[in-house]
């Protein structure tokens, strides 16, 4: 008698068919953003006050750390296990949006060190990507166009530069200025947003295509 034993990831998703274990990594990563924001904006407020207290800035690290660890381990889960299902299609960028915008604006609102900030225009170009892809989906479900949120290497790229910039600007370990992540992660962003457009528009002639 052969007995099968099933992955933990397969177990935690019969719990629930339609949240699956990648799922619940994805909504973790939702919960752990205001976990992080609450000592970032303490420490950022310290050290605008004169009297940094390191002690936040750890644990404001470690927790956008554990959080960005589970956008990789969510979707390692994802593929191995099968899980890939439209809700966490849909979870999986807005829990990475949610926490890339909240820590870019803090870091650019309340900065870390003396010189040690993320410009002005990046938060806007992040901002402004996220607009029109999410102004994209909008405007094509209000034609009634199927929408189905397809992953593109550009996109992944953008993400996990965006990420690096977050991490490099927050460990102030490198003594080298975080523009020069910005810049290169800039470069990711607008591939990443014409990628999407192109995608908006092929979805538009497709449907006017069919009969």
């Amino acid at each position: 008698m052969e007995i099968k034993h099933s992955p933990p990831a397969t177990l935690l998703a019969k719990l629930n068919p339609t949240v699956t274990a990648a799922t619940y990594l994805t909504l973790l990563r939702t919960l752990l953003v205001p976990v992080f924001a609450v000592p970032a904006v303490s420490y950022g407020m310290s050290v605008k006050s004169g009297n940094p207290n390191e002690a936040l800035h750890w644990w404001a690290v470690g927790i956008f750390f554990v959080a960005a660890m589970t956008d990789y381990a969510d979707g390692v889960i994802a593929r191995r296990y099968n899980q890939r299902t439209r809700l966490g299609a849909f979870l999986d960028p807005f829990a990475d949006k949610l926490l890339i915008l909240t820590a870019i604006t803090i870091l650019f609102l309340l900065p870390w060190g003396e010189n040690w900030k993320i410009p002005a225009w990046f938060v806007g170009l992040v901002f402004l990507r996220d607009a029109v892809v999410w102004g994209g989906i909008a405007i094509l479900r209000y034609l009634n166009r199927s929408v189905e949120i397809k992953p593109h290497w550009t996109g992944k790229a953008c993400t996990a530069s965006i990420m690096f910039t977050v991490s490099w600007t927050g460990l102030k370990i490198i003594p080298i200025n975080p523009i020069y992540p910005v810049i290169v992660t800039s470069v990711f962003i607008v591939l990443a947003t014409h990628q999407s457009i192109l995608q908006g528009v092929q979805i538009l002639h497709q449907e006017k295509s069919r009969p």
